[in-house]
């Protein structure tokens, strides 16, 4: 019933590692994601952590917004991904004048978060558009 998404853009965080975190927690229950991530060694598991409670208080304002009833522990994990962002690059000198080029990469993290019967309709409506 409910479907709801956050995003950040630009976080300092190279889209590779931020993958190997997200792949803990896709199609997961929202609180348990929470709490896989709160004790995730990785570094990018602090923004992906709040990127999700993010996304559940959104849930709760577009349910509170459409009067409707939502359970935030039938919430889960539909979809997350990590799409490249922009590259910095910077320059580190090097031995006789030369220069090294050095990139810090960045990162779109979405998740969508989804109720199951939210789920269910959604695959309903792509066998039934095939």
């Amino acid at each position: 019933m409910v479907e709801s998404i956050a995003r950040v853009r630009h976080i300092r965080v190279t889209p590779q590692k931020a993958r190997r975190v997200i792949e803990l927690i896709r199609g997961k229950q929202a609180h348990e994601a929470l709490a896989i991530l709160k004790f995730a060694p990785q570094g990018a598991s602090e923004p992906v952590y709040k990127l999700v409670a993010s996304a559940i208080a959104n849930a709760r304002v577009k349910a509170d917004s459409t009067n409707s009833f939502l359970d935030e522990r039938d919430l889960y994990v539909s979809r997350v991904f990590v799409d490249e962002g922009t590259t910095l690059k910077r320059f580190q000198p090097r031995a006789q004048g030369r220069a090294f080029r050095i990139n810090k990469r960045t990162s779109h993290i979405t998740v969508v978060l989804a109720t199951p019967d939210e789920a269910e309709v959604a695959a309903t409506s792509k066998k039934a558009s095939k």
